[in-house]
């Protein structure tokens, strides 16, 4: 039963990479974002194969289990993704503000004088 749960969590790491890979020019990350995601991509290889290495490191760490361990590491990444995604939301609006100012700038008609 084991075998077929990890061939179907290593289908969909293998799915994802092909994803990521196939839309390289569309995703326009940085070479840090990049480097990030194979590096998930292989921990991601080596946890579904041998589970018990990460429970192991989990006890170095004083964690009981490597479920818990990876838990954490789950929880810290979406609050990375989460503030990563908010700031560049941000940032994206601020830039929409500052086109809009400048479109209402260079269209913007002088008032006719009424005397």
């Amino acid at each position: 039963m084991t075998i077929i749960i990890q061939l179907l969590l290593l289908l969909g790491v293998l799915a994802l990479a092909y994803y990521f890979l196939s839309n390289r020019r569309k995703a326009r990350a940085k070479a840090w974002v990049k480097l990030g995601f194979a590096m998930f991509l292989l921990v991601s290889i080596w946890a579904i194969l041998r589970p018990d290495d990460l429970t192991v490191i989990a006890n170095w760490l004083g964690v009981s289990r490597g479920t818990d361990l990876l838990l954490y590491a789950i929880v810290v990444a979406f609050m990375f993704v989460t503030v990563s995604s908010y700031m560049r939301f941000r940032e994206q609006e601020l830039r929409y503000a500052r086109l809009a100012r400048a479109v209402a700038l260079q269209n913007a008609v002088k008032p006719e004088d009424e005397y």
